[in-house]
Order: C-alpha cells, then structure tokens, then sequence
C-alpha cells in the first residue's frame, strides 16, 4: 500500500507523540506517508506539531504533517487512528486512588482494574465511542487501535459497540521483538539485546495469554529447552534485594511473583499490575504477612514526569536543545511498529489486544485477551497457546466478567450495572464499601463524566 495517514488522537500522549513522529521520520515504510495530530488542548497541540515541523525539516523529511482540535478535519483519508488521549488523566488517577484507599482497596497504577479502572473506562470510553461514529462516516475503511488503559475494557467496548468497524488494542508491556530479547539475555543465550540473532529469536517459543495487565508466561522453551527454572532464579536473586522503596508499580515485584507464581503454577510476567488484580496485598490480612500491603499511585511524582516531558518538547522548540538529540534519544513504539509491519507487509509478531478466537482453548472465543499474532492489514489472527491451569483460569474470567460489566454500564449510562461491576471486582471487598466509593467518586469527577450518570 501506499504510505499510510495516521492520525494520532491525543497528540500531548506522555508514551506516543513523541514516538508516533520518531518512527515516522524514520521509517522507509512511513516516512512519505501523512502523520496528522489532535488534541483538544491547543497549546499542547501547537508545541507538538511545532516539535513536528523542526525534525521534519532538520531531516529533510518528506513526511506530511497535519494537526487540528477538531479531529473530524483530519479523518479523511486516514489508514489508522490512534487512540492515545486521557482526559486529566494523572489528575483523576490520584483521585480513583486516594478515595479508593480511603474505603480500604488500594491500587498501584489505578486505571486498569480496581474502581481506579472503571472510572477511568467511565471518563474515557464514552469519547472512544464517538470517535468511533467518525470513523464510521469520514474513514470508514481505517483501522481504529485502541492505546489507552484501561485497554481490555476499550477494546470490548469498541468490539461489542462498533464492530462494523476495524479495531484492535494495545498495551506496549509486551513490545516486540524487545520481549523475545529481554528473555534471551535474561536466560543467558545472549549476552544483551544488540546481540541476539534471528536464529535465536526462531529457537524462542514462548507462550504468553491473558487479559491485558493479567498476562501469565504458560511456557518458555529454546530450541526445546525449558527457560522458566533460569527465569526463576533471575527474580529469586532480585527479590533477595528487594526494599521497601520506590514506586507504587516498582515496589516489591519480584517478590509478589513468585508468591504467585507458587500459587498458580505459571509466571505472571506484568507484575508491575498484576499485583494490583488480585486480593491478597489489599491489606486485609489477620494472620502475619511477610509482603506489606501495596503503596498507591503516586499523583505528584507522575506530574513531575509529564511536567519534564513538555519542558522537553519546549527545549527543542527553543533550540536549548538540539534535534540531533531527538533523533538518538527515542525509537520504536509498539503501535507503529505494528502500523509499519502492516503497511509494509513486513509479516512480523506483535502482541495484540484482540478477541482469543481459540487461541487460549479453555475460554470462550470472544474472552479479550493479549496475545502473540500475525497481522497484516487483514488484522491481527493470534496464535494457539493452549490452556490455562485451573485457578488461573477463573481469575481470568472473573476479571473479563468485571470489564464486560463495565462496557455495559457505560454505554447504557447503567447504575446498577455499574455497582455489580464494583462489587464482582477482584479487589473490591464490601457491597458497603463499593456503594460508597461509586458515590463519592461521582461526585469528585462529575466534571469529567457524561451528564447521563446524574439525570
């Protein structure tokens, strides 16, 4: 195909902007194609597509640049559209979580799963949507990709609400071919990334399935050779150094692994949420624990994080500092890494968020998990794994109920529907508690929430 439009919605994204015009200036596949930003913050949007014009023309690029608030007039003849926006996303974060804590559930990230991730589907969803009926009029044709958490609830909202349309969702944990390179260096095949070779990359079979955040490693082989006793060792000798330090996502991980990993059989490998899905660090505990319970999201220091980020687009603007730095310092993403394998026909894997299709062979065919798959501009078709083990399995669905739940709720504007979607969570512990937090967190972010919830 011709070189692809796509169309960034959320331009100002702390994990895409940036990337999106990095690999689009670099790519032979992208680079003469159009890449067309939106954000509903103008100033942001102009520092952005400011950014956009200095690398366009300190490379000589051919690439085209586009830009509006208004997204419609950029649409037409869009390939793909990225769905990367959040709205006040640190700000309503902190609040998910500090009000959450309050009634006794405790979340490390809070925008996947926990009240933190429903309420977050609440201020997001309803806008994918409309974004969607668009698509539906201006580019009918174009793939919609949904980049933003919480991802599994998106992505069933646009699978059960607009499958007329093309969609898929992602989340970057599992990027490759950085993932098939970070367990080769980590069992000792390679000595670091630069150094892994195709052939080593064929000899890895690693067979990776669950709900986006939720993921467990079910087997990891080279060339037959079982990986996973190396990879146990590895998080044994981190989780012997482990303190009672750091992030909220950072903080003790290796260890909360392995207790699961004991528990359930197999390697829960986005642990930095994972230990944010499951009950037993929500700090309820009577008997002894050697784990304390999790820290919650941190609000100002993620601030400070996307505070520095726009100092940095500043400092290229202003020539504080130079392009060249631009170029070195970033690289591929995820989501067009995808948009160039597929464009270009370049016939790799990616991990995609998508319905499982009997890929995993003891869930339904329409349970929305992450997994490996080819993917051409066909779409993603992912790739058999198996089953999970018992236990595994009803985590699994009991989280999918919960994210089902929710679509449901919000697209119909639906209290009680909300509320059993809150108490049927795993992390959610009292009917009580559950009543108390839906209300105060309607009233803390009536402003970000569709008015339809207080008619």
């Amino acid at each position: 195909m011709r070189s692809p439009k796509v169309v960034v919605i959320g331009a100002g994204s702390l994990f895409f902007g940036r990337q999106a015009l990095w690999q689009m200036l670099d790519s032979d596949v992208l680079r003469h194609g159009t890449l067309a930003y939106v954000d509903v913050d103008k100033e942001r949007l102009d520092k952005m597509m400011g950014l956009g014009r200095l690398m366009i023309d300190h490379l000589d690029s051919p690439l085209t640049l586009e830009g509006s608030s208004e997204r419609r007039d950029v649409l037409p003849g869009a390939d793909f559209i990225v769905l990367s926006f959040a709205n006040d996303g640190v700000k309503y974060r902190g609040i998910d979580c500090d009000i959450s804590k309050k009634y006794g559930t405790l979340m490390g990230s809070g925008d996947t799963i926990g009240p933190g991730g429903i309420f977050r589907a609440m201020r997001e969803l309803p806008v994918i949507l409309k974004v969607a009926d668009d698509v539906r009029e201006l580019c009918p044709n174009a793939w919609v990709i949904n980049y933003i958490n919480p991802t599994t609830v998106n992505g069933i909202g646009l699978m059960r609400h607009a499958s007329d349309l093309k969609s898929f969702a992602l989340c970057d944990g599992h990027h490759m071919p950085q993932m098939k390179h970070s367990y080769l260096v980590q069992a000792g095949i390679a000595p670091d990334a630069e150094s892994v070779t195709p052939e080593m990359m064929d000899k890895l079979d690693m067979r990776v399935a669950g709900i986006n955040h939720f993921t467990w490693v079910l087997s990891l082989k080279y060339d037959g050779k079982d990986l996973l006793p190396i990879v146990r060792k590895d998080l044994e000798a981190a989780a012997a150094k482990e303190k009672d330090e750091g992030s909220s996502k950072g903080r003790f991980n290796s260890t909360y692994c392995l207790e699961l990993w004991d528990l359930y059989g197999a390697y829960p490998d986005t642990m930095a949420h994972t230990k944010e899905y499951v009950p037993y660090w929500q700090g309820h505990n009577t008997s002894d624990s050697k784990l304390p319970a999790l820290s919650t999201f941190d609000a100002p220091a993620r601030q400070k994080i996307h505070d520095a980020m726009w100092k940095e687009v500043e400092g290229y603007i202003s020539g504080e500092l130079p392009p060249s730095q631009f170029v070195s310092k970033y690289g591929p993403d995820h989501a067009t890494d995808i948009i160039e394998s597929m464009g270009g026909g370049l016939g790799k894997q990616f991990y995609i968020n998508q319905p499982n299709r009997g890929a995993v062979e003891n869930m339904d065919d329409d349970a929305f998990f992450e997994l490996l798959s080819n993917v051409d501009m066909d779409g993603p078709r992912p790739l058999p794994v198996g089953s999970f083990p018992k236990g595994i399995r009803a985590l699994e669905q009991q989280v999918l109920e919960t994210h089902e739940l929710t679509v449901e709720a919000i697209v119909n504007r639906d209290r009680t529907l909300l509320r059993r979607a809150m108490c049927l969570d795993p992390i959610v512990n009292s009917i009580p508690d559950a009543d108390a937090i839906i209300a105060d967190l309607l009233d803390a972010e009536r402003p970000a929430l569709p008015d339809e919830w207080f008619a």
